[in-house]
C-alpha cells in the first residue's frame, strides 16, 4: 500500500510541474507591466485613459490610444472577463503586437480581437493579415482586401448573440498557436483564423470611445489548440 501511494504521489507530482499554470497580467492594483501609448498625451494634459479602479484594469475610452504589455508572448491562452460599464461600444485586444503607431497613428502592427458591442470575435488586420474560411463572404470582395487605411481589414465572427447583455460579465479566450488564432465568447467558438503573418508580439487593450472594466487579464502557456 505504501509503495503505491509512493508511486501516485510522484506521478501527481510530476503531472502537476508539467502542467503550466496562468500568469496574471494585471495584479489588480497598479499597472506594472504595461505601458501607455495614447498619441493625445505627447503634446497636451490630455488624461491618461487606463486607471486602476476597486481592482480592475479600466479604459475609460478617451482620448484614444492602447495600453500594451512590457513584454511579448507567443503560444498562449489569454482569458479575459470584461464588461461594459454604461453605454455600450467599441473597444478590443490586440495580440503579435510590434510597431506602435502604424496604422492611422494610433494602433500598433497586430491582429485585433474584437470587443465592440454585437461584434465581438471578428479580427481586424492592423498592418499584419490573417486568414479564415470562407474568405470572401467574412470579409468581402478579394480585391479589396488589405491591412492598411481604406483597405478591407475586418474579417467577420461566426455567431450572433455571444455577448452577454450590457452590464453583465462576458469572458473571452484567444488561444494563439505559432500563426493561428482561436477565439471563444462565453464558451462559442467565434472565430478561427491561420496563416497570420505573425506568431509573437505584445498584447494590448484599446481605449476607443466607450468605458470597459476588466477584471481578469490572464495567461497560460500552451503547446496545442483547444479542439
Amino acid at each position: 500500500m505504501k509503495k503505491f501511494i509512493l508511486v501516485f504521489s510522484l506521478a501527481f507530482a510530476t503531472l502537476c510541474s508539467c502542467t503550466p499554470s496562468a500568469k496574471n497580467l494585471f495584479n489588480g492594483k497598479d499597472l506594472s507591466g504595461w505601458h501607455i501609448d495614447v498619441p493625445a498625451m505627447d503634446s497636451t494634459d490630455a488624461r491618461n485613459p487606463f486607471i486602476v479602479r476597486d481592482g480592475m484594469l479600466v479604459s475609460l475610452g478617451t482620448p484614444a490610444g492602447h495600453i500594451i504589455t512590457d513584454a511579448s508572448y507567443e503560444d498562449f491562452r489569454l482569458d479575459l472577463e470584461y464588461r461594459f460599464a454604461g453605454e455600450p461600444g467599441n473597444c478590443g485586444v490586440l495580440v503579435f503586437a510590434s510597431t506602435p503607431r502604424s496604422l492611422y497613428k494610433m494602433f500598433p502592427k497586430s491582429i485585433e480581437v474584437q470587443m465592440m458591442h454585437e461584434n465581438a470575435g471578428d479580427f481586424w488586420c492592423i498592418v499584419e493579415d490573417i486568414e479564415v474560411d470562407d474568405m470572401v463572404a467574412r470579409r468581402g470582395p478579394k480585391e479589396e482586401w488589405g491591412i492598411t487605411e481604406g483597405k478591407k481589414r475586418r474579417i467577420v465572427n461566426l455567431t450572433d448573440g455571444s455577448e452577454k447583455p450590457v452590464g453583465e460579465w462576458n469572458h473571452m479566450t484567444i488561444e494563439c498557436l505559432k500563426n493561428e488564432i482561436k477565439v471563444w465568447v462565453n464558451g462559442d467558438m467565434v472565430n478561427h483564423g491561420y496563416d497570420a503573418t505573425a506568431q509573437s508580439g505584445q498584447i494590448a487593450l484599446q481605449a476607443e470611445g466607450s468605458e470597459v472594466e476588466f477584471r481578469k487579464v490572464a495567461l497560460t502557456p500552451i503547446q496545442k489548440l483547444t479542439e
